[in-house]
């Protein structure tokens, strides 16, 4: 088999086909983007009068405070996921701006490779994976 195909998502990084550690698949990631827009938007309906501009900053925050802090947004730790770096460590400070950035402009979140890492995650070396 050539090297660039995998049998599962995160089998060439070296993660477990499945249970803690593995890749995190669409249902998981979409059910915690459900819950942090949802979220978001609740508040922007509350206080800024449903504001696009306003439920984004909102959804981006949440991004910048819990995934450094927690190791994922509330949705990703409801959902059962947790964000590292690949080698497993502490994402750091500076990954989740860049990541979030990223991930407001949608286009680089939903383009994944193999392993079902979006250009977001890869930019900024990591992974999103079940807890």
């Amino acid at each position: 088999m050539p090297a660039s195909e995998n049998s599962y998502p995160g089998e060439r990084l070296g993660r477990p086909r499945e249970g803690r550690g593995s890749i995190a698949r669409i249902g998981r990631r979409l059910a915690a983007l459900a819950v942090d827009w949802g979220c978001a938007v609740v508040i922007s309906v509350a206080f800024f009068a449903y504001d696009s501009f306003a439920t984004l900053a909102l959804f981006c925050a949440v991004q910048l405070v819990f995934i450094p802090t927690i190791g994922g947004s509330p949705g990703h730790r409801i959902a059962g996921l947790r964000l590292t770096r690949l080698d497993g460590t502490w994402v750091g400070l500076w990954r989740p701006v860049v990541r979030t950035l990223l991930l407001a402009l949608v286009i680089p979140a939903v383009i994944w490779d193999p392993d079902q890492r979006g250009l977001h995650d890869k930019a900024v070396d990591t992974v999103l994976v079940r807890a």
